[in-house]
């Protein structure tokens, strides 16, 4: 038994010898032809027989320089793919902390490269991952949160809109104010003017003139006119002393008196009319913006 066991691996061996001798046969032959392939290609370029000779051996030699380098290149291949594959098992593994601390903050968004990368999780992505929860437990408490959001966006659009109208106002009031005070102004220059050139200048009639007008008058119609003039003059005295009690106030205390005397805006009127241009601004610009409006008004020379 143990014979035939021992034939039979004799015999397989001079079958694998016999195979490996028919493929060597084969390759040389293989080669014989290219070599003589090669030959010819050569002698048809008209190459001498020195250098085809040469030529052939140096193919020789360089199919099996070739093929040196070819074994030298799949063995460092494959070694190179051993090193790899046990270090990409000592990250996977996490051996000393080395795959989660330096490697997976720089390499976890590289694709294919990041499966290499451990398992495990940092506090630092952690915390993220807990402060990216949502603070509502519920839809419904989200919903009205947007709600309530809401709400103080229209109460902001709306406080804006009131506070832009009230702009809007006080602008209308201060143009009107100062169309108020340039009229004025005009009216005082007219006025001296006047007085410069009427009544105090050496063209002005003669007071004897004066007492000819009145004695030539009925009396009746003279004790009118002296009537109205001595009113006129008393209510003029008042005035002044209205002008001269308000002139000595701050605007804040006049104008909050004014704005108490709605009744009487005539009287109110006059007493700004009578002081000076910037006196009576001051005190418009600190009164209620209604009244100074209404007094505005009464007191636009074109309205009267």
């Amino acid at each position: 038994m143990a014979k035939e066991n021992t034939m039979q691996e004799e015999s397989g061996q001079d079958k694998k010898a016999a195979k490996k001798a028919a493929k060597l046969a084969k390759q040389e032959e293989k080669a014989a032809k290219q070599k003589e392939k090669r030959r010819k290609q050569l002698e048809k370029a008209g190459v001498s027989p020195e250098e085809i000779t040469k030529a052939l051996e140096h193919d020789a030699e360089y199919e099996e320089e070739g093929g040196s380098r070819l074994a030298v290149f799949l063995v460092t291949t494959v070694i190179i793919v051993i090193w790899l594959a046990i270090l990409a098992l000592l990250v996977k593994m996490d051996v000393g902390g080395f795959g989660s601390t330096v490697l997976k903050p720089l390499l976890k968004d590289v694709p294919y490269i990041n499966k290499i990368l451990p398992d495990t999780v940092s506090e630092g992505e952690q915390s993220t991952e807990l402060s990216t929860e949502s603070p509502y437990s519920t839809l419904d408490e989200a919903v009205s949160r947007i709600k309530e959001l809401e709400i103080e966006l229209q109460n902001a659009k709306n406080a804006t809109a009131d506070s832009q109208s009230r702009n809007e106002e006080l602008e209308g009031q201060s143009a009107q104010l100062e169309e108020y005070k340039a009229k004025e102004a005009a009216f005082e220059e007219l006025k001296q003017k006047f007085d410069e050139e009427v009544v105090f200048s050496d063209k002005a009639p003669d007071i004897n003139e004066y007492k000819v007008f009145y004695e030539s008058i009925d009396p009746a119609n003279a004790e009118v006119i002296y009537k109205q003039v001595i009113e006129q003059q008393q209510k003029d005295t008042q005035l002044e002393e209205y002008v001269n009690m308000y002139s000595s106030m701050k605007p804040k205390q006049a104008a909050a008196i004014f704005d108490t005397m709605t009744n009487d805006l005539k009287l109110v009127a006059k007493i700004l009319q009578a002081m000076e241009p910037d006196a009576s601004a001051s005190i418009l610009g600190a009164m209620n913006a209604e009244t100074a409006a209404k007094l505005t008004k009464i007191m636009n020379p074109s309205e009267s």
